[in-house]
């Protein structure tokens, strides 16, 4: 979607795979992508992934965080090594990106920072604990760098998405014991009837990345379903 919107696009992933398929869908397209293979946990991947990107298009408008992994368990029943897991790829991640893309959209007039938190982030949920604390973290992150980085012209704001069409989701239904399709029998129960769906996402973070939303910053945008 930024693509088709005329943004030049870096993917970084830890997936080969799913980076490189996503990259030819949009060069397929006849947009601008180069797929970067990125640890979101690594110090040394994230700042060469924005050395890299700034190497191949000239500078860093905007960075959309949305690395994230779920972990469906109860304080009692997350083992260390979970819980490192989750903060590491969810909240670290979004530290260590944020750490070196700033310094290069400060140098080039501002830019936004998107960060993807979670419904739960904000009220938490069911045998979710690692998971609910990472999100909450993403959002008093987002608040708190916003707060800093006003002055340079960067925006930062988090979405908050409910139940969603991914991977992620089916990784849920999983730890949890569903299928897929008994899965989204209950999550589909909300106002609108249904779950989210990428797209739905995608939009939101187009917003929050244009000049629609140039007087918006510190903020999270829920965007649930109801």
């Amino acid at each position: 979607m930024f693509a088709r919107e005329g943004a030049s696009v870096v993917v970084a992933d830890i997936n080969g795979d799913a980076g490189r398929q996503t990259v030819n869908l949009i060069t397929a397209g006849n947009n601008r992508a180069i797929f970067l293979r990125t640890d979101v946990t690594s110090d040394v991947d994230c700042q060469e992934t924005v050395k890299q990107t700034v190497a191949e298009y000239g500078q860093l408008d905007v960075l959309f965080n949305n690395a994230g992994v779920i972990c469906r368990t109860s304080v009692t029943e997350t083992s260390e090594k979970d819980w490192d897991r989750v903060m590491a790829i969810n909240v670290k991640g979004v530290f260590l990106l944020s750490k070196h893309a700033i310094p290069v959209m400060a140098g080039s007039g501002g830019g936004a920072i998107i960060n993807t938190s979670s419904g739960w982030g904000m009220t938490g949920g069911v045998r979710a604990a690692p998971y609910c604390a990472s999100k909450g973290a993403v959002v008093l992150l987002t608040k708190a760098m916003a707060i800093d980085h006003g002055e340079q012209n960067i925006r930062i704001n988090c979405i908050c998405p409910g139940d969603t069409e991914t991977q992620l989701l089916s990784n849920e239904a999983t730890q949890v014991g569903q299928t897929m399709d008994e899965f989204l029998k209950t999550a589909s129960k909300r106002p609108l009837g249904r779950i989210g769906m990428p797209e739905d996402i995608a939009k939101a973070a187009l917003y929050l990345a244009s000049e629609a939303s140039s007087f918006v910053t510190g903020t999270t945008l829920i965007v649930d379903g109801g």
